[in-house]
C-alpha cells in the first residue's frame, strides 16, 4: 500500500492510503491543477467522487470546502480502503461499492469529480453519472483522450498533464 498526501485545505498534509494493484491514484501536480481549475465551485457543494480509488479527490474537496461528498468506486475492497481512510480522518459520508450504471441517489450534485480507470474507459458510465448533477453543476472528467463529449453537458476547458486530460463540463 502507498500513500499520498492531502494537498490543501482543512485535511492538508494528511496521508490517504491508496490501493495499489490495478489503481493509478491521481497524481499531486494533477491533483493540484484540477482543484485550481474549480476550487470556486466547491466551498459549500454536494460532490460525487466516481471511481473514487483512494477516495482522494472527495476527501480533497471536504478538505476544501464540500459540505457532502458520495464516493463510488467499483472494487468492494478498495471501497473499504475509503472506508478506513474516512475513519482514519474522522469523516462520515456514503461510500456506494458497485458499478457506475448501477449508482443511484434522491439528491443531485453540484460537482462531480471523475477519474475511470483508462484501460476499462466507459464513457457510457460517465454519461449516466453526469445525470445525477445539478443544472449548472460542473463535471471534472480525467480521460485518456483530447477530446470527449458528454450528452447534455458543455465543454469549458481541457487541459493536458502527462497522458491525462482533465476536462470541465457545466450542465446547462
Amino acid at each position: 500500500m502507498n500513500e499520498i498526501r492531502i494537498t490543501s485545505g482543512l485535511y492538508k498534509g494528511h496521508k490517504v492510503t491508496t490501493p495499489g494493484g490495478k489503481t493509478h491514484p491521481m497524481g499531486s501536480r494533477e491533483r493540484i491543477a484540477l482543484f485550481n481549475m474549480i476550487s470556486e465551485y466547491i466551498p459549500g457543494s454536494r460532490v460525487l467522487d466516481a471511481y473514487a480509488g483512494s477516495g482522494a479527490l472527495g476527501i480533497e474537496a471536504l478538505s476544501r470546502g464540500a459540505t457532502d461528498v458520495e464516493f463510488l468506486e467499483k472494487s468492494p475492497t478498495v471501497a473499504k480502503g475509503i472506508r478506513n481512510n474516512l475513519r482514519d480522518l474522522d469523516l462520515k459520508a456514503r461510500v456506494f461499492a458497485g458499478d457506475a450504471i448501477d449508482f443511484t441517489t434522491n439528491d443531485g450534485f453540484d460537482l462531480i469529480l471523475a477519474d475511470p480507470p483508462y484501460d476499462d474507459y466507459d464513457l457510457a458510465g460517465v454519461e449516466y453519472l453526469a445525470g445525477f448533477l445539478k443544472s449548472g453543476g460542473i463535471m471534472v472528467l480525467s480521460h485518456p483522450d483530447a477530446t470527449t463529449e458528454i450528452s447534455e453537458l458543455k465543454l469549458l476547458k481541457t487541459r493536458k498533464y502527462s497522458a491525462a486530460h482533465l476536462s470541465v463540463y457545466v450542465k446547462i
